[in-house]
């Protein structure tokens, strides 16, 4: 006794929209997403009386990678417009190197402080 299986009939999707009368086929639109990129985040460093420039020069080499030129002006500008701008971070980057510059800065006997801000 041979046995004959039913014949395969596929279901339709339900997500697909039901086909007009007359019509062949089914135009499906393309939607493109709008990514924004993330929001960035600046590190401030601010003046105090009490932390040497050296010191503040140093940090910036070290935790933000500026060379001596560079570290010195901005290490200028911190001291004559009481803070300056060291980077342009994610808020993720931002937050780490603040609390770098605070351990390192606390580790040392300095009163030095950072912060991060958004950038407008």
């Amino acid at each position: 006794m041979a046995t004959r299986n039913p014949p395969y009939t596929p279901k339709k999707p339900e997500f697909f929209p039901p086909k007009e009368e007359g019509s062949d086929s089914v135009v499906l639109e393309r939607q493109t997403l709008q990514v924004q990129p993330p929001p960035m985040f600046q590190v401030v460093l601010l003046n105090d009386d009490f932390t040497p420039m050296e010191f503040v020069i140093d940090v910036l080499q070290e935790l933000f990678g500026k060379d001596r030129e560079e570290a010195t002006r901005i290490m200028l500008k911190i001291h004559l417009d009481g803070r300056g701008i060291c980077g342009v971070y994610s808020r993720d980057v931002a937050n780490t190197k603040v609390e770098q510059v605070l351990m390192a800065a606390q580790h040392a006997g300095h009163p030095l402080q950072a912060v991060s801000e958004p950038v407008e």
